[in-house]
């Protein structure tokens, strides 16, 4: 059955999102240059990802960094800009995509690196790309509950070992063009860590308002983007045509009670040029209120929503509509609205 899943929140805030990048960058130029045995094989003309992608550089852990402890960083950052102790805070929701293993959760070593109270909920939620807004809802439901007072919401991505195992699979001489456009997208990955808290609001007048949103199912599409630390496959044209057909009637549905055709600022989830083109012309948004990063930081997961919103909230004012919104593999989508 056809519908949207409506959230509304009447006294949670974010009072803060900070974020963490790698200092190592890693050009296009650079990952097709490793790659040129295969393109000139498959006659690729070089320049692929800039083209068809728009992406030109992304970031990866140098030598002493890593995504753990730049979530822990962003995180000790996070709480004090908020004005928050840990020892105050009842949730931490990591939402990261790439982790070191199954069990335990990577919430655990983040829980312990934060210095996080024993009465504090600690745990992953793991939905693709759409991960950072599903935990910030699930801490809005907690706090709008009176069940905890502050959660911090984290993530961090590690795009090292995928984009490693992928180019050395795609330099095979069994693979062929079909095979490699399949693994275009683990091309594009990149790194880096964010983290949010979140409150009252009567408690913290000075925060910005979370007043919910719509999240919509289209699960007949979970095929299309299946991945793992060995590497992500993708039916990049039936994603995107699948995607679009998502936003699009999710935002249809919404449209009448939420209003966001004329929102200030619409942070989407970063992916690439082909995919922030598509959006924007399907939900008819205008192109100057939609901020990119993709072309600097690549698609760096669920943490690209809150690097994107760090990079904007500069230039934000008190009182400006801004809407969260992503597209997760599965497929599942996500809209989120703040009162700046």
């Amino acid at each position: 059955m056809p519908g949207n899943a409506i959230a509304r929140f009447d006294n949670v805030a974010l009072l803060s999102v900070t974020s963490e990048l790698p200092s190592r960058v890693t050009t296009s130029d650079d990952i097709e240059s490793r790659l040129s045995d295969a393109l000139s094989r498959l006659r690729l003309r070089s320049g692929l990802l800039r083209r068809v992608a728009g992406v030109l550089e992304r970031r990866n852990w140098a030598e002493g960094e890593s995504s753990d402890a730049a979530t822990i960083s962003a995180g000790r950052r996070a709480l004090a800009e908020a004005g928050v102790d840990p020892s105050e805070v009842g949730l931490l929701v990591n939402t990261s995509v790439t982790r070191k293993h199954l069990e335990p959760s990577v919430a655990v070593r983040l829980h312990h690196g934060l210095g996080m109270p024993t009465s504090a909920v600690n745990f992953d939620v793991a939905n693709a790309c759409l991960g950072f807004m599903n935990g910030m809802s699930l801490a809005a439901g907690m706090i709008e509950s009176g069940q905890i007072r502050y959660a911090i919401v984290v993530n961090g991505e590690d795009a090292d070992d995928i984009q490693v195992n992928t180019i050395n699979r795609l330099l095979r001489a069994d693979i062929g063009r079909e095979d490699f456009m399949s693994e275009f997208a683990s091309l594009t990955l990149g790194s880096g860590a964010a983290a949010a808290v979140l409150g009252r609001a009567d408690e913290h007048p000075e925060g910005h308002r979370l007043l919910g949103g719509v999240t919509r199912a289209a699960t007949q599409f979970h095929e299309l983007c299946v991945g793992s630390v060995d590497g992500m496959f993708t039916d990049a044209k039936a994603l995107l045509k699948g995607g679009l057909e998502l936003v699009v009637s999710a935002w249809k549905e919404a449209a009448p009670e939420w209003g966001w055709a004329s929102v200030d600022r619409y942070i989407t989830h970063q992916v690439s040029s082909a995919h922030t083109n598509a959006i924007v012309k399907a939900a008819k948004l205008d192109r100057s209120r939609v901020p990119v990063t993709y072309p600097r930081y690549g698609n760096v997961g669920p943490a690209s929503i809150p690097i994107t919103l760090v990079e904007e909230s500069a230039t934000l004012k008190r009182g400006d509509r801004v809407l969260l919104m992503g597209v997760g593999s599965g497929l599942n989508t996500a809209m989120m609205e703040l009162s700046w």
